[in-house]
Order: C-alpha cells, then sequence, then structure tokens
C-alpha cells in the first residue's frame, strides 16, 4: 500500500483542530460497533492474484464473516478455495510504522475512493470536520443511497475491520422474529456457541471495568441508565482483555486507548485475519485475491460457472480483467455487495432464473444515534477505550437497545454517546437502473422516525430524570438524531425466499448466499455474530450434502 505522510496522534492529547478534525471520526467509531482490527501477518503468504482462465473448485465472493466461515469449512472438508476482495489486504505498515490510520487523522488509508471524509457526525461545536483526502482504496466506505449512507469495511476481513467487535447473541426470546425459519434450538445449543468460539469472544472483567479510568464514560451511562430503570448490560467483545489491561498500565502500545477503531485496529482486536482467516489459510487450502472484484456470474457451457473479475489498483482504476471458471460460488460481498451483484446478474440476464424475492428485505438494524450533554459533576473521562462493552436493553418494552458508545478525544467532554438499534419495521428493495448501469435502493429516511421513536423510550427517560439534554451539534445544525446512516446492513437475499433454508440460490445448483443478505433487516443486537453463526449452520449442512 502507499505510505501515508500522515503521524499518529500523540499520546499524551491533541490539538483543538486535531479535537475538531477527529471527533466526527471517533463518535461514528464507536456506532460501528456490532456488525471487528489488526492485521494479522499470517494470512500474507495466502493473499497472491487469482490466475486468468483458472477453474476453481470453490469461489468465495467476500472475506467478511460469512465467506471466511465458508472458506475453513470448505477447506478443512478438503476443498480448495480461492476467495476473492474487492478491498486492501492490510498487511503492510505505512510509513509511521502502523497498519491502519489513527482515527482522530484520516488520510489515504481512511475511506474507500473518495477525495473527502464522510465521517458518520458532520460537524462538532458548529464546525464541520470533514477534510480534503487523496483518492484511495482505502478500508471504510461510505456508499451512499437515496435516503441512506451504509458504512462498510473493504479488505480483507470485511467488517471486521471497523467496527467495535461488540460480539452480542440475541435473546432466544427475539430469535423467531430474526430468522423464523431456522431452528432456535439448533442455533443456541450449537451454532451460536461455535461462532463465540470462533471469533474468541469474551466479555471484560467486571472487577476491572469498575476502577479502569478508560471505562469511567461506560460506568456514567450504567449509573444514569439504572437510575431511569433500565438494565445495563455488559456486552461480549472479540478484543484481546488482557491486552487492554496492559494498555492502561502503560506497558504495550496503545490501540483501543489510543482511540483506533473507525479505520481499524492495529494491535488488540482479534478481527478476521486473527481468527477464522488465519485459520482457513493454515490449512493449504484457501488463497485470497486482494483488490479483486466480481463483476460477472453465469452459467458455463461444460457445467459451473463462469466468472468475470476486475483487478483493481489502489485508484480503483481497472488494472486487469479475468475470467475463471467456478464450480461453486458463494456469494459473501455483504448484504449491501451481494445484493447489488445478485440484483444486477437477474436484471441483465446472467443469471435469468433468480426469483422474484432477490433485492428485497433489506433493513438498517434500526440503527440510529445522538448524543446527551451531561452536567459538570458527571465527567466521562478523558482518556476513553474506544471499544464499547456495555448497552442499555429496553427491546422487550420500548424497542430499542443502545450501546455505551465512547467519544476518545483525548479531552474531557462531559457527553454521553448511544448507538441505538431498534425495532424499525421498514424494509428497502434493490433494483437495477439501465440508465445508470447500478442499482438503487430505495430507502426513505422518514422511515427512521420509528427507530427514533423507539430510541426516545429509552433517552428521553433519562434527560427527564438526569434534568440533561440532547447534543444538537453533531448531525448538522440543530440536529439531534444520526439518521442518515446505518453501520448494520442486513437483507436483501432473504433465507428461504431468495434461498432456500441453508442458503442456495434458487434457480442454480451450486450458487449460494452466506452472509448478511440472508438475514431480513434486523438482528435486535449487533448482527455479526448472528452472521457468523447462521454461515457456520449453512456451511455445515452444504458440506454435507451438497460435496
Amino acid at each position: 500500500m502507499t505510505d501515508s505522510t500522515r503521524p499518529e496522534v500523540a499520546r499524551n492529547g491533541i490539538s483543538r483542530r486535531g479535537f475538531l478534525a477527529g471527533t466526527g471520526s471517533l463518535l461514528g467509531a464507536v456506532a460501528l460497533s456490532g456488525h471487528a482490527a489488526a492485521a494479522d501477518r499470517t494470512t500474507a503468504a495466502s493473499v497472491a492474484p487469482v490466475a486468468d482462465g483458472a477453474h476453481l473448485p470453490a469461489l468465495v465472493i467476500g472475506t467478511g464473516y460469512g465467506g471466511s466461515v465458508a472458506a475453513l469449512r470448505l477447506a478443512e472438508a478438503g476443498v480448495p478455495v480461492q476467495m476473492v476482495e474487492m478491498g486492501m489486504a492490510w498487511d503492510t505498515p505505512g510509513s509511521d510504522g502502523k497498519i491502519f490510520a489513527n482515527t482522530t487523522k484520516p488520510d489515504n488509508r481512511s475511506f474507500w475512493l473518495r477525495t473527502k471524509t464522510k465521517q458518520p457526525l458532520s460537524n462538532f461545536l458548529g464546525f464541520p470536520i470533514d477534510k480534503a483526502i487523496p483518492k484511495y482504496t482505502g478500508i471504510l466506505d461510505a456508499e451512499d443511497f437515496a435516503g441512506i449512507t451504509v458504512y462498510q469495511g473493504r479488505g480483507v476481513g470485511g467488517g471486521s475491520l471497523v467496527n467495535g467487535g461488540m460480539a452480542v447473541t440475541p435473546k432466544r426470546e427475539n430469535f423467531a422474529s430474526i430468522l423464523p425459519s431456522v431452528d432456535a434450538g439448533e442455533m443456541y445449543g450449537t451454532y451460536y456457541p461455535r461462532a463465540n468460539a470462533g471469533l474468541g469472544v469474551a466479555t471484560i472483567d467486571p472487577n476491572w471495568f469498575e476502577t479502569a479510568e478508560c471505562y469511567q464514560y461506560a460506568r456514567v451511562g450504567r449509573k444514569h441508565a439504572q437510575r431511569s430503570g433500565f438494565p445495563f448490560v455488559f456486552v461480549p467483545d472479540v478484543y484481546d482483555w488482557d491486552y487492554m489491561k496492559q494498555e492502561q498500565a502503560g506497558t504495550v502500545p496503545r490501540s483501543a486507548l489510543a482511540g483506533e477503531i473507525l479505520y481499524g485496529n492495529n494491535y488488540g482486536k482479534k478481527s478476521l485475519q486473527k481468527t477464522y482467516l488465519a485459520r482457513a489459510t493454515a490449512t493449504g487450502k484457501v488463497a485470497i485475491s486482494p483488490l479483486h472484484k466480481v463483476t460477472s456470474v453465469s452459467p458455463a457451457a461444460g457445467g459451473g460457472y463462469t466468472v468475470r473479475i476486475d483487478q483493481l489498483d489502489t485508484s480503483g482504476a481497472v488494472a486487469a480483467t479475468k475470467e475463471v471458471t467456478a464450480d461453486r460460488v458463494f456469494f459473501a460481498a455483504g448484504s449491501v455487495g451481494t445484493s447489488k451483484l445478485l440484483t444486477k446478474l437477474k436484471a441483465t440476464g446472467a443469471l435469468p432464473a433468480l426469483n422474484g424475492e432477490i433485492g428485497k428485505g433489506w433493513g438498517d438494524n434500526g440503527n440510529v444515534m445522538c448524543g446527551r450533554a451531561n452536567h459538570v459533576w458527571d465527567p466521562t473521562g478523558s482518556l476513553q477505550a474506544s471499544i464499547p462493552t456495555g448497552g442499555i436493553d429496553n427491546w422487550a418494552a420500548g424497542g430499542a437497545f443502545a450501546e455505551v458508545a465512547p467519544l476518545p478525544t483525548g479531552i474531557e467532554t462531559f457527553a454521553s454517546f448511544y448507538l441505538s438499534i431498534t425495532k424499525n419495521p421498514h424494509r428497502a428493495e434493490f433494483t437495477y437502473n439501465p440508465t445508470s448501469g447500478g442499482v438503487d435502493l430505495n430507502w426513505q429516511t422518514a422511515w427512521k422516525q420509528s427507530g427514533i421513536d423507539a430510541a426516545k423510550t429509552i433517552f428521553d427517560k433519562i434527560n427527564a430524570k438526569e434534568g440533561t439534554i440532547y447534543r444538537t451539534d453533531l448531525f448538522g445544525t440543530y440536529k439531534i438524531w444520526g439518521d442518515h446512516l446505518t453501520y448494520h446492513p442486513l437483507g436483501g437475499a432473504v433465507l428461504n425466499k431468495a434461498t432456500d433454508n441453508y442458503g442456495r440460490l434458487h434457480g442454480y445448483a451450486g450458487l449460494y448466499v452466506i452472509d448478511g443478505a440472508l438475514i431480513p433487516g434486523n438482528t435486535s443486537v449487533n448482527p455479526f455474530v448472528t452472521i457468523t453463526a447462521l454461515a457456520e449452520r449453512n456451511i455445515a449442512k452444504i458440506v454435507t450434502t451438497d460435496l
């Protein structure tokens, strides 16, 4: 990758300019905490471009949660796997010695093919915070559709690169509304435990939490929640908690305590490169091609599928076009990537037998954000770990689960911040646009109102109890709610509708969906554990019956 020219932010504080420039990154970063990021160089030996004309037993499109599970389990079954990833490998340090850019200093590594940052928060203290950056195949994609911006990870490891790793298993009583065609008993008895083990999920030491300087903000959030009668729950995560303790003690390089999250985490987070992908490449049967984008999949004359792939350079330009044949193709490009590709393939006649459910059932997991201005006697701390570790559960009564999120700016802000996951019933559809040759999404920003109403069941009550107010300087001028985005895209190729009950696409033997596109719009919590567990369930069936 191209060396960054941006220095690392100082650990002992930041300038006012740096504070204003970085705050939006940090606030947005905490909200990514559900959908995992230090690159583990154990994957580097398996990163190599796929050859033009190759014949592949299994092609996995994407290297996020579903794709990584599929690659590992196929390899363990003896099947050679080629993975293609639109983003970079993220295995080479920049000029600052770090693979990933610091969150307070966005640079060319930070955004996918943008010339200006599009940070989840647009303003702070009345100042705009976005800045010009060189166009580059950076790690975070802010993809704009009508009515919504969808934030996604770009690189080997997918979404695990850019989220906060909040690894939440939904309450069993909510599962029937999440995946109604899936047996809850097998998920909670087998596949959720398997996913949690594979991801390295663990929970913060509650005794350490009580005294850790870096979690003062979370203790304030807990106090306010409990004083208003809401349960505060510790949330598991995929961070290395022993490393976090060492960060607090000052015995290792800081990562979460340096605010690293939105543009990658250099040390402590157990992203997919350290878990599923490391195990997959260690089999010797999995190869990964970064900066490769699949543009077409169609039946091959001799059986299997002809797949066209563009190899990109770091400006986003097409450096080469390849054509391979694959016996089986697993769509794992994320909810948006998979849905867009399948929608286009059906509409353009490449895969005309795909059914009418393709592109439907897409949702935002009810994401809305807000901030509260606390009193001066409730400081949230100048040192804040960027990894959230707790939430406020009002799902049963009010349809909202809210992360208590950090604002790790290096100065005291007296502010509490939250990402709410809400019971938003609205679902959008992807459609092919023949004029542009692209795929549109018909989401409406007004649909976020039901999510805002659900979140207000928590925060209106807390504000009334504490005598506090909402922040209005984060999402525009006098705007309380971050209702323009999602970090948790779900659906678009829904299980048991666009596919059978194990992700097999209708109309084409050997084509599968194995990512968040299968989940119809909401998981009631951060979704990546559910995506992983569902992938474990589906690939187990596919390996047993289809190979």
